[in-house]
Protein backbone atom coordinates (compact mmCIF):
# COMPACT_ATOMS: atom_id res chain seq x y z
CA UNK A 1 0.00 0.00 0.00
CA UNK A 2 1.17 3.50 -0.70
CA UNK A 3 1.69 5.78 2.31
CA UNK A 4 -1.45 5.71 4.45
CA UNK A 5 -3.53 8.84 4.82
CA UNK A 6 -1.72 10.62 2.01
CA UNK A 7 -5.03 11.65 0.43
CA UNK A 8 -7.96 13.75 1.68
CA UNK A 9 -11.54 12.85 0.78
CA UNK A 10 -14.63 14.98 1.39
CA UNK A 11 -17.93 13.13 1.84
CA UNK A 12 -20.82 15.58 1.55
CA UNK A 13 -23.87 13.25 1.52
CA UNK A 14 -24.98 10.30 3.68
CA UNK A 15 -23.00 7.25 2.57
CA UNK A 16 -22.80 3.73 4.02
CA UNK A 17 -20.18 3.32 6.71
CA UNK A 18 -18.65 0.38 4.83
CA UNK A 19 -17.70 2.69 1.96
CA UNK A 20 -16.26 5.23 4.40
CA UNK A 21 -14.14 2.54 6.07
CA UNK A 22 -12.65 1.49 2.73
CA UNK A 23 -11.61 5.07 1.95
CA UNK A 24 -10.16 5.49 5.42
CA UNK A 25 -7.66 2.72 4.63
CA UNK A 26 -5.72 5.19 2.43
CA UNK A 27 -7.17 8.63 3.13
CA UNK A 28 -8.24 11.16 5.71
CA UNK A 29 -12.03 11.23 5.27
CA UNK A 30 -14.00 14.30 6.35
CA UNK A 31 -17.78 13.93 6.51
CA UNK A 32 -19.54 17.28 6.10
CA UNK A 33 -23.19 16.97 5.12
CA UNK A 34 -25.73 19.52 3.92
CA UNK A 35 -23.16 21.91 2.48
CA UNK A 36 -24.26 24.44 -0.12
CA UNK A 37 -22.27 24.63 -3.39
CA UNK A 38 -20.67 27.86 -2.14
CA UNK A 39 -19.61 26.22 1.12
CA UNK A 40 -18.03 23.38 -0.85
CA UNK A 41 -16.25 25.91 -3.09
CA UNK A 42 -14.67 27.42 0.01
CA UNK A 43 -13.12 24.15 1.23
CA UNK A 44 -12.72 21.84 -1.80
CA UNK A 45 -9.20 23.07 -2.62
CA UNK A 46 -7.89 20.97 0.29
CA UNK A 47 -9.25 17.69 -1.08
CA UNK A 48 -8.10 15.06 -3.58
CA UNK A 49 -11.55 13.47 -3.90
CA UNK A 50 -15.23 14.22 -3.37
CA UNK A 51 -17.86 11.56 -2.64
CA UNK A 52 -21.54 12.46 -3.08
CA UNK A 53 -24.95 10.94 -3.59
CA UNK A 54 -27.79 12.91 -5.18
CA UNK A 55 -28.04 15.73 -2.62
CA UNK A 56 -24.82 17.61 -3.40
CA UNK A 57 -24.72 19.73 -6.56
CA UNK A 58 -21.19 19.49 -7.93
CA UNK A 59 -21.20 22.64 -10.04
CA UNK A 60 -18.58 24.03 -12.42
CA UNK A 61 -17.56 26.47 -9.67
CA UNK A 62 -16.98 23.59 -7.24
CA UNK A 63 -14.83 21.74 -9.76
CA UNK A 64 -12.85 24.86 -10.72
CA UNK A 65 -12.09 25.48 -7.05
CA UNK A 66 -10.84 21.91 -6.60
CA UNK A 67 -7.21 22.58 -7.50
CA UNK A 68 -6.11 19.21 -6.08
CA UNK A 69 -9.27 17.36 -7.09
CA UNK A 70 -8.56 14.10 -8.92
CA UNK A 71 -11.84 12.21 -8.66
CA UNK A 72 -15.54 12.73 -7.94
CA UNK A 73 -17.47 9.64 -6.87
CA UNK A 74 -21.25 9.30 -7.02
CA UNK A 75 -22.65 6.58 -4.76
CA UNK A 76 -25.38 5.73 -7.25
CA UNK A 77 -26.01 5.52 -10.98
CA UNK A 78 -27.03 8.93 -12.31
CA UNK A 79 -24.53 11.80 -12.41
CA UNK A 80 -26.87 14.63 -13.42
CA UNK A 81 -25.96 16.46 -10.19
CA UNK A 82 -22.33 16.62 -11.39
CA UNK A 83 -21.05 18.92 -14.13
CA UNK A 84 -19.32 16.12 -16.03
CA UNK A 85 -18.28 18.44 -18.86
CA UNK A 86 -16.39 20.75 -16.52
CA UNK A 87 -14.83 17.78 -14.72
CA UNK A 88 -13.61 16.38 -18.04
CA UNK A 89 -12.18 19.74 -19.07
CA UNK A 90 -10.27 19.94 -15.79
CA UNK A 91 -9.08 16.33 -15.95
CA UNK A 92 -11.14 15.13 -12.98
CA UNK A 93 -12.43 11.57 -13.10
CA UNK A 94 -16.14 11.07 -12.50
CA UNK A 95 -17.05 7.64 -11.15
CA UNK A 96 -20.39 6.07 -10.32
CA UNK A 97 -21.74 2.73 -9.13
CA UNK A 98 -23.87 1.45 -12.00
CA UNK A 99 -24.48 -2.03 -10.57
CA UNK A 100 -25.03 -1.42 -6.88
CA UNK A 101 -28.70 -0.45 -6.92
CA UNK A 102 -29.89 -2.43 -9.95
CA UNK A 103 -32.00 -4.95 -8.06
CA UNK A 104 -33.44 -2.32 -5.71
CA UNK A 105 -34.55 -0.09 -8.59
CA UNK A 106 -36.02 -3.01 -10.53
CA UNK A 107 -37.97 -4.23 -7.50
CA UNK A 108 -39.26 -0.71 -6.78
CA UNK A 109 -40.46 -0.48 -10.37
CA UNK A 110 -42.39 -3.73 -9.98
CA UNK A 111 -43.81 -2.57 -6.64
CA UNK A 112 -45.13 0.63 -8.24
CA UNK A 113 -46.49 -1.27 -11.23
CA UNK A 114 -48.43 -3.63 -8.96
CA UNK A 115 -49.62 -0.75 -6.81
CA UNK A 116 -50.94 1.00 -9.93
CA UNK A 117 -52.62 -2.12 -11.22
CA UNK A 118 -54.41 -2.84 -7.92
CA UNK A 119 -55.06 0.74 -6.72
CA UNK A 120 -53.12 0.07 -3.54
CA UNK A 121 -52.51 3.65 -2.43
CA UNK A 122 -56.01 5.12 -2.88
CA UNK A 123 -57.62 1.96 -1.47
CA UNK A 124 -55.41 2.13 1.62
CA UNK A 125 -56.14 5.84 2.13
CA UNK A 126 -59.88 5.20 1.74
CA UNK A 127 -59.90 2.39 4.28
CA UNK A 128 -57.92 4.47 6.77
CA UNK A 129 -60.52 7.21 6.33
CA UNK A 130 -63.21 4.76 7.55
CA UNK A 131 -64.61 3.82 4.13
CA UNK A 132 -65.17 0.34 2.66
CA UNK A 133 -65.29 0.85 -1.13
CA UNK A 134 -64.45 -2.48 -2.73
CA UNK A 135 -66.24 -1.74 -5.99
CA UNK A 136 -64.45 1.59 -6.45
CA UNK A 137 -60.99 0.06 -6.41
CA UNK A 138 -61.38 -2.88 -8.75
CA UNK A 139 -57.95 -3.42 -10.31
CA UNK A 140 -56.53 -5.42 -13.18
CA UNK A 141 -54.05 -8.27 -13.57
CA UNK A 142 -50.60 -7.93 -15.02
CA UNK A 143 -51.02 -11.32 -16.68
CA UNK A 144 -51.09 -11.01 -20.49
CA UNK A 145 -50.82 -7.23 -20.32
CA UNK A 146 -48.32 -5.47 -22.58
CA UNK A 147 -45.40 -3.80 -20.83
CA UNK A 148 -43.29 -1.26 -22.70
CA UNK A 149 -39.77 -0.77 -21.35
CA UNK A 150 -37.86 2.30 -22.52
CA UNK A 151 -34.20 1.51 -21.85
CA UNK A 152 -33.04 -2.10 -21.61
CA UNK A 153 -29.86 -1.62 -19.63
CA UNK A 154 -29.09 -3.13 -16.24
CA UNK A 155 -32.31 -2.04 -14.53
CA UNK A 156 -34.57 -2.36 -17.56
CA UNK A 157 -33.41 -5.91 -18.22
CA UNK A 158 -34.04 -6.88 -14.58
CA UNK A 159 -37.55 -5.41 -14.83
CA UNK A 160 -38.10 -7.45 -17.98
CA UNK A 161 -37.03 -10.63 -16.22
CA UNK A 162 -39.48 -10.03 -13.39
CA UNK A 163 -42.31 -8.98 -15.68
CA UNK A 164 -41.94 -12.22 -17.64
CA UNK A 165 -42.67 -14.15 -14.45
CA UNK A 166 -46.03 -12.33 -14.32
CA UNK A 167 -46.84 -13.54 -17.81
CA UNK A 168 -46.61 -10.10 -19.41
CA UNK A 169 -45.88 -9.47 -23.07
CA UNK A 170 -42.81 -7.20 -23.17
CA UNK A 171 -41.87 -4.62 -25.78
CA UNK A 172 -38.60 -2.77 -25.33
CA UNK A 173 -36.65 0.08 -26.87
CA UNK A 174 -32.93 0.54 -26.50
CA UNK A 175 -30.74 1.96 -29.29
CA UNK A 176 -27.82 -0.19 -28.16
CA UNK A 177 -29.65 -3.52 -28.10
CA UNK A 178 -30.16 -5.46 -31.33
CA UNK A 179 -33.36 -7.32 -32.16
CA UNK A 180 -31.46 -10.60 -31.71
CA UNK A 181 -30.24 -9.61 -28.25
CA UNK A 182 -33.72 -8.49 -27.28
CA UNK A 183 -35.15 -11.82 -28.39
CA UNK A 184 -32.63 -13.68 -26.21
CA UNK A 185 -33.89 -11.62 -23.27
CA UNK A 186 -37.48 -12.63 -23.98
CA UNK A 187 -38.61 -9.22 -25.24
CA UNK A 188 -39.60 -7.76 -28.62
CA UNK A 189 -37.57 -4.79 -29.87
CA UNK A 190 -39.78 -1.86 -30.89
CA UNK A 191 -39.47 1.86 -31.48
CA UNK A 192 -40.74 4.27 -28.81
CA UNK A 193 -43.67 5.23 -31.05
CA UNK A 194 -44.67 1.57 -31.40
CA UNK A 195 -44.44 1.07 -27.64
CA UNK A 196 -46.55 4.16 -26.96
CA UNK A 197 -49.38 2.91 -29.16
CA UNK A 198 -49.36 -0.73 -27.95
CA UNK A 199 -48.39 -0.86 -24.28
CA UNK A 200 -50.75 -1.12 -21.30
CA UNK A 201 -47.92 -0.18 -18.91
CA UNK A 202 -44.86 1.92 -19.78
CA UNK A 203 -41.75 2.13 -17.60
CA UNK A 204 -38.70 4.35 -18.16
CA UNK A 205 -35.11 3.30 -17.48
CA UNK A 206 -32.93 5.79 -19.37
CA UNK A 207 -30.66 8.67 -18.35
CA UNK A 208 -31.81 12.24 -18.65
CA UNK A 209 -30.01 14.02 -21.47
CA UNK A 210 -30.83 16.82 -23.87
CA UNK A 211 -32.12 14.13 -26.23
CA UNK A 212 -34.34 12.37 -23.67
CA UNK A 213 -35.76 15.37 -21.80
CA UNK A 214 -39.56 15.35 -22.16
CA UNK A 215 -39.36 12.10 -24.09
CA UNK A 216 -42.98 11.72 -23.08
CA UNK A 217 -44.93 14.90 -23.74
CA UNK A 218 -48.41 15.85 -24.87
CA UNK A 219 -47.98 14.38 -28.36
CA UNK A 220 -46.66 11.06 -27.07
CA UNK A 221 -49.37 10.82 -24.42
CA UNK A 222 -52.05 11.43 -27.04
CA UNK A 223 -50.74 8.51 -29.10
CA UNK A 224 -50.98 6.04 -26.22
CA UNK A 225 -53.75 3.53 -25.56
CA UNK A 226 -56.63 4.78 -23.47
CA UNK A 227 -56.10 3.71 -19.87
CA UNK A 228 -52.32 3.39 -20.10
CA UNK A 229 -50.35 3.41 -16.85
CA UNK A 230 -46.88 4.99 -16.63
CA UNK A 231 -44.02 4.34 -14.18
CA UNK A 232 -40.90 6.48 -13.83
CA UNK A 233 -38.14 5.36 -11.46
CA UNK A 234 -35.36 6.78 -13.65
CA UNK A 235 -35.03 10.57 -13.73
CA UNK A 236 -37.34 13.53 -13.42
CA UNK A 237 -37.75 15.49 -16.63
CA UNK A 238 -38.19 12.45 -18.87
CA UNK A 239 -41.93 13.14 -18.68
CA UNK A 240 -43.52 16.55 -19.14
CA UNK A 241 -45.37 16.76 -15.83
CA UNK A 242 -47.88 19.37 -17.01
CA UNK A 243 -48.82 17.21 -20.01
CA UNK A 244 -49.07 14.13 -17.80
CA UNK A 245 -51.38 15.92 -15.37
CA UNK A 246 -53.67 17.01 -18.19
CA UNK A 247 -53.73 13.49 -19.68
CA UNK A 248 -54.69 11.96 -16.33
CA UNK A 249 -57.42 14.53 -15.69
CA UNK A 250 -58.78 13.93 -19.19
CA UNK A 251 -58.94 10.18 -18.53
CA UNK A 252 -56.42 9.30 -21.23
CA UNK A 253 -53.90 8.00 -18.67
CA UNK A 254 -55.41 5.77 -15.99
CA UNK A 255 -52.59 6.33 -13.54
CA UNK A 256 -48.93 7.11 -12.99
CA UNK A 257 -46.35 6.02 -10.43
CA UNK A 258 -43.56 8.54 -9.99
CA UNK A 259 -40.44 8.04 -7.91
CA UNK A 260 -38.69 11.05 -9.50
CA UNK A 261 -39.72 14.59 -10.38
CA UNK A 262 -38.49 17.52 -12.45
CA UNK A 263 -37.94 19.44 -9.22
CA UNK A 264 -36.83 17.47 -6.17
CA UNK A 265 -38.30 17.67 -3.72
CA UNK A 266 -41.46 18.62 -5.65
CA UNK A 267 -43.28 21.73 -4.47
CA UNK A 268 -46.44 21.38 -2.43
CA UNK A 269 -48.30 22.98 -5.32
CA UNK A 270 -47.32 20.24 -7.79
CA UNK A 271 -50.74 19.26 -9.15
CA UNK A 272 -49.73 15.65 -9.77
CA UNK A 273 -49.46 15.11 -6.02
CA UNK A 274 -53.11 16.06 -5.63
CA UNK A 275 -54.38 13.33 -7.95
CA UNK A 276 -55.71 10.06 -6.56
CA UNK A 277 -54.51 8.31 -9.73
CA UNK A 278 -50.87 9.18 -8.99
CA UNK A 279 -48.67 7.12 -6.69
CA UNK A 280 -45.61 9.03 -5.59
CA UNK A 281 -42.49 8.10 -3.63
CA UNK A 282 -39.55 10.37 -2.69
CA UNK A 283 -36.84 8.96 -4.99
CA UNK A 284 -36.68 5.58 -3.26
CA UNK A 285 -35.51 3.44 -6.20
CA UNK A 286 -32.09 2.86 -4.65
CA UNK A 287 -33.22 3.18 -1.05
CA UNK A 288 -32.75 -0.30 0.33
CA UNK A 289 -30.25 -1.31 2.97
CA UNK A 290 -28.50 -3.59 0.51
CA UNK A 291 -28.26 -0.99 -2.27
CA UNK A 292 -26.88 1.71 0.01
CA UNK A 293 -24.06 -0.60 1.06
CA UNK A 294 -23.45 -1.87 -2.48
CA UNK A 295 -23.13 1.54 -4.15
CA UNK A 296 -20.95 2.94 -1.37
CA UNK A 297 -18.55 0.00 -1.48
CA UNK A 298 -18.44 -0.07 -5.27
CA UNK A 299 -17.67 3.62 -5.73
CA UNK A 300 -15.21 3.67 -2.79
CA UNK A 301 -13.23 0.81 -4.35
CA UNK A 302 -13.06 2.66 -7.66
CA UNK A 303 -12.07 5.92 -5.98
CA UNK A 304 -9.17 4.12 -4.30
CA UNK A 305 -8.06 2.75 -7.69
CA UNK A 306 -8.27 6.25 -9.16
CA UNK A 307 -6.33 7.94 -6.35
CA UNK A 308 -3.58 5.31 -6.54
CA UNK A 309 -3.39 5.51 -10.33
CA UNK A 310 -4.55 1.93 -10.79
CA UNK A 311 -6.69 0.63 -13.69
CA UNK A 312 -10.40 1.39 -13.39
CA UNK A 313 -13.36 -0.88 -13.98
CA UNK A 314 -15.93 1.87 -14.48
CA UNK A 315 -15.74 5.59 -15.18
CA UNK A 316 -18.19 8.08 -16.62
CA UNK A 317 -15.69 10.26 -18.49
CA UNK A 318 -12.66 8.07 -19.21
CA UNK A 319 -12.04 4.97 -21.33
CA UNK A 320 -12.31 1.73 -19.38
CA UNK A 321 -11.22 -1.67 -20.63
CA UNK A 322 -11.97 -5.12 -19.21
CA UNK A 323 -9.05 -6.28 -17.03
CA UNK A 324 -8.04 -9.02 -19.46
CA UNK A 325 -7.64 -6.50 -22.31
CA UNK A 326 -5.95 -3.92 -20.11
CA UNK A 327 -3.35 -6.50 -19.10
CA UNK A 328 -2.51 -7.04 -22.75
CA UNK A 329 -2.00 -3.38 -23.69
CA UNK A 330 -0.78 -1.80 -20.45
CA UNK A 331 2.92 -2.09 -21.40
CA UNK A 332 2.24 0.06 -24.47
CA UNK A 333 0.80 2.95 -22.46
CA UNK A 334 4.17 4.33 -21.29
CA UNK A 335 5.59 3.76 -24.79
CA UNK A 336 2.88 5.99 -26.27
CA UNK A 337 3.35 8.73 -23.66
CA UNK A 338 7.10 8.67 -24.27
CA UNK A 339 6.68 8.86 -28.07
CA UNK A 340 4.37 11.87 -27.71
CA UNK A 341 6.62 13.69 -25.27
CA UNK A 342 9.76 12.84 -27.28
CA UNK A 343 8.25 14.15 -30.52
CA UNK A 344 7.16 17.44 -28.98
CA UNK A 345 10.60 18.15 -27.54
CA UNK A 346 12.57 17.15 -30.63
CA UNK A 347 10.40 18.59 -33.42
CA UNK A 348 9.40 21.95 -31.92
CA UNK A 349 5.97 21.04 -30.70
CA UNK A 350 3.60 21.77 -33.58
CA UNK A 351 0.84 19.23 -34.15
CA UNK A 352 -1.98 19.62 -36.70
CA UNK A 353 -2.69 16.02 -37.70
CA UNK A 354 -1.49 12.70 -36.33
CA UNK A 355 -1.55 9.39 -38.18
CA UNK A 356 -0.78 6.40 -35.96
CA UNK A 357 -0.10 2.98 -37.42
CA UNK A 358 -0.27 0.04 -35.02
CA UNK A 359 1.41 -3.06 -36.47
CA UNK A 360 1.87 -6.61 -35.26
CA UNK A 361 0.60 -7.94 -31.92
CA UNK A 362 -0.52 -4.53 -30.60
CA UNK A 363 -2.97 -4.20 -33.51
CA UNK A 364 -5.00 -7.12 -32.16
CA UNK A 365 -6.28 -5.06 -29.22
CA UNK A 366 -8.37 -1.87 -28.77
CA UNK A 367 -6.00 0.99 -29.57
CA UNK A 368 -8.10 4.01 -28.52
CA UNK A 369 -6.55 4.15 -25.00
CA UNK A 370 -3.09 4.02 -26.58
CA UNK A 371 -3.92 6.92 -28.87
CA UNK A 372 -5.08 8.85 -25.81
CA UNK A 373 -1.76 8.04 -24.10
CA UNK A 374 0.08 9.52 -27.10
CA UNK A 375 -2.03 12.68 -26.83
CA UNK A 376 -1.14 12.92 -23.15
CA UNK A 377 2.52 12.92 -24.11
CA UNK A 378 1.97 15.63 -26.73
CA UNK A 379 -0.20 17.90 -24.60
CA UNK A 380 1.76 17.76 -21.35
CA UNK A 381 4.76 19.23 -23.15
CA UNK A 382 2.63 21.68 -25.13
CA UNK A 383 0.48 23.02 -22.29
CA UNK A 384 2.52 22.34 -19.13
CA UNK A 385 -0.72 21.50 -17.32
CA UNK A 386 -2.73 18.60 -15.93
CA UNK A 387 -3.40 16.32 -18.90
CA UNK A 388 -4.68 12.80 -18.38
CA UNK A 389 -6.93 10.11 -19.83
CA UNK A 390 -9.98 12.15 -18.91
CA UNK A 391 -9.29 15.40 -20.72
CA UNK A 392 -6.65 14.61 -23.37
CA UNK A 393 -9.10 13.70 -26.19
CA UNK A 394 -11.26 16.76 -25.44
CA UNK A 395 -8.32 19.17 -25.42
CA UNK A 396 -6.92 17.67 -28.62
CA UNK A 397 -10.27 18.25 -30.34
CA UNK A 398 -10.43 21.80 -29.00
CA UNK A 399 -7.00 22.48 -30.48
CA UNK A 400 -8.07 21.10 -33.85
CA UNK A 401 -5.68 18.11 -33.80
CA UNK A 402 -6.90 15.53 -36.32
CA UNK A 403 -6.33 11.88 -35.45
CA UNK A 404 -6.20 8.89 -37.77
CA UNK A 405 -5.59 5.33 -36.58
CA UNK A 406 -4.42 2.44 -38.79
CA UNK A 407 -3.92 -1.16 -37.76
CA UNK A 408 -1.92 -3.84 -39.51
CA UNK A 409 -1.57 -7.40 -38.27
CA UNK A 410 1.96 -7.77 -39.68
CA UNK A 411 5.24 -5.95 -39.10
CA UNK A 412 8.21 -6.75 -41.31
CA UNK A 413 10.84 -6.03 -38.63
CA UNK A 414 9.29 -6.18 -35.13
CA UNK A 415 6.67 -8.27 -33.36
CA UNK A 416 4.93 -5.00 -32.62
CA UNK A 417 5.49 -1.49 -33.90
CA UNK A 418 3.82 1.88 -33.38
CA UNK A 419 4.61 4.51 -35.99
CA UNK A 420 3.51 8.11 -35.43
CA UNK A 421 3.48 10.50 -38.39
CA UNK A 422 2.80 14.11 -37.43
CA UNK A 423 1.81 16.85 -39.84
CA UNK A 424 2.80 20.40 -38.90
CA UNK A 425 2.16 22.94 -41.64
CA UNK A 426 3.74 21.61 -44.83
CA UNK A 427 6.12 19.32 -42.97
CA UNK A 428 5.73 15.79 -41.67
CA UNK A 429 7.81 14.11 -38.97
CA UNK A 430 7.87 10.51 -37.83
CA UNK A 431 8.76 8.76 -34.61
CA UNK A 432 8.28 5.06 -34.00
CA UNK A 433 8.65 2.70 -31.09
CA UNK A 434 8.38 -0.92 -30.08
CA UNK A 435 8.52 -3.13 -27.00
CA UNK A 436 10.86 -6.09 -26.64
CA UNK A 437 9.68 -8.78 -24.25
CA UNK A 438 7.29 -7.56 -21.58
CA UNK A 439 8.28 -3.90 -21.08
CA UNK A 440 11.60 -3.14 -22.79
CA UNK A 441 10.71 0.11 -24.59
CA UNK A 442 12.70 1.26 -27.60
CA UNK A 443 12.44 4.25 -29.92
CA UNK A 444 13.32 2.83 -33.34
CA UNK A 445 12.81 5.76 -35.70
CA UNK A 446 13.46 9.50 -35.39
CA UNK A 447 12.54 11.43 -38.52
CA UNK A 448 14.12 9.61 -41.46
CA UNK A 449 16.65 7.76 -39.33
CA UNK A 450 16.47 4.17 -38.12
CA UNK A 451 17.94 3.91 -34.66
CA UNK A 452 17.46 1.91 -31.48
CA UNK A 453 17.16 4.15 -28.43
CA UNK A 454 16.53 3.03 -24.87
CA UNK A 455 14.63 6.03 -23.43
CA UNK A 456 15.92 7.59 -20.24
CA UNK A 457 14.79 10.51 -18.11
CA UNK A 458 17.41 12.85 -19.62
CA UNK A 459 18.47 12.65 -23.27
CA UNK A 460 20.24 14.79 -25.84
CA UNK A 461 19.11 14.44 -29.45
CA UNK A 462 21.42 15.94 -32.05
CA UNK A 463 21.40 16.08 -35.82
CA UNK A 464 24.90 16.47 -37.24
CA UNK A 465 27.14 16.00 -40.27
CA UNK A 466 28.80 12.60 -39.97
CA UNK A 467 32.39 13.83 -39.70
CA UNK A 468 35.28 12.58 -37.56
CA UNK A 469 35.64 14.25 -34.17
CA UNK A 470 32.09 15.57 -33.76
CA UNK A 471 31.01 13.02 -31.15
CA UNK A 472 34.28 13.51 -29.24
CA UNK A 473 33.77 17.27 -29.01
CA UNK A 474 30.22 16.76 -27.70
CA UNK A 475 31.55 14.39 -25.03
CA UNK A 476 34.23 16.86 -24.01
CA UNK A 477 31.73 19.69 -23.52
CA UNK A 478 29.40 17.52 -21.47
CA UNK A 479 32.27 16.25 -19.33
CA UNK A 480 33.56 19.75 -18.64
CA UNK A 481 30.07 20.68 -17.41
CA UNK A 482 29.82 17.69 -15.08
CA UNK A 483 27.31 15.79 -17.22
CA UNK A 484 27.93 12.05 -17.42
CA UNK A 485 27.00 10.09 -20.54
CA UNK A 486 25.18 6.85 -19.70
CA UNK A 487 24.60 5.60 -23.23
CA UNK A 488 24.75 6.58 -26.90
CA UNK A 489 23.04 5.51 -30.12
CA UNK A 490 23.57 6.88 -33.61
CA UNK A 491 21.71 6.46 -36.88
CA UNK A 492 22.72 7.48 -40.38
CA UNK A 493 21.68 6.88 -43.95
CA UNK A 494 25.12 7.08 -45.59
CA UNK A 495 28.74 7.55 -44.62
CA UNK A 496 29.63 11.23 -44.35
CA UNK A 497 26.03 12.39 -44.67
CA UNK A 498 23.68 13.67 -42.04
CA UNK A 499 23.20 11.55 -38.93
CA UNK A 500 21.28 11.59 -35.68
CA UNK A 501 22.80 10.98 -32.25
CA UNK A 502 20.94 10.26 -29.01
CA UNK A 503 22.82 10.46 -25.73
CA UNK A 504 21.41 9.25 -22.42
CA UNK A 505 22.78 11.49 -19.68
CA UNK A 506 22.48 11.44 -15.92
CA UNK A 507 21.12 14.92 -15.25
CA UNK A 508 19.41 17.99 -16.67
CA UNK A 509 21.17 19.81 -19.53
CA UNK A 510 20.98 23.59 -19.14
CA UNK A 511 20.37 26.13 -21.90
CA UNK A 512 23.96 27.30 -21.48
CA UNK A 513 25.30 23.82 -22.26
CA UNK A 514 22.90 23.44 -25.19
CA UNK A 515 24.14 26.72 -26.61
CA UNK A 516 27.73 25.54 -26.28
CA UNK A 517 26.92 22.27 -28.03
CA UNK A 518 25.08 24.06 -30.82
CA UNK A 519 28.29 25.96 -31.56
CA UNK A 520 30.28 22.81 -32.33
CA UNK A 521 31.28 22.57 -36.00
CA UNK A 522 29.03 20.18 -37.98
CA UNK A 523 26.28 20.12 -35.29
CA UNK A 524 23.08 20.99 -37.16
CA UNK A 525 20.67 20.93 -34.19
CA UNK A 526 20.63 19.79 -30.58
CA UNK A 527 17.66 19.32 -28.25
CA UNK A 528 17.40 18.32 -24.62
CA UNK A 529 14.62 15.83 -23.91
CA UNK A 530 13.25 15.07 -20.45
CA UNK A 531 10.88 12.17 -19.93
CA UNK A 532 9.09 12.60 -16.63
CA UNK A 533 8.76 9.56 -14.37
CA UNK A 534 4.96 9.94 -14.69
CA UNK A 535 5.20 9.30 -18.42
CA UNK A 536 7.05 6.05 -17.83
CA UNK A 537 4.34 4.75 -15.47
CA UNK A 538 0.98 3.21 -16.30
CA UNK A 539 -1.83 5.58 -15.29
CA UNK A 540 -5.19 4.77 -16.85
Amino acid sequence: MEGAKQYKVLVSDPVSEKGIQLLQSIAQVDIKKDLSPQEIVEIISDYDALLVRSGTKVTADVISAGKKLKVIGRAGVGVDNIDVGKATEQGVLVLNAPDGNTISAAEHTMALMLALARNIQPASSSLKAGQWQRSKFVGLELYKKCLGIIGLGRIGSEVAQRARSFGMKILAYDPYISAEQAEKMGVVAKSPDEIFTQADFITLHIPKTSATQYMIGAEELASMKDGVRIINCARGGLINEKALYEAIVAGKVAGAALDVFEEEPPGNNNPLLQLEQVISTPHLGASTQEAQVNVAVQVAEEMIHALKGEPLHMAVNAPVLPPELLNEIEAFVPLMKILGSFYMQVFNGRVEAVEITYSGSVAEYPVAPLTTALLIGFLRVMLKSNINFVNAPLIARQRGIRIKENTSKGSSVFNNLVSVKVTAGKQTFTVAGTIFGQNDIRIVQIGDYRIEVVPSQYMLVSKYADKPGVIGKVGTILGSNGINIAGMQVGRQEVGGEAVMVLQVDNHVSEKVLSELAGVEHILSVKAVEITPYDSEIRI
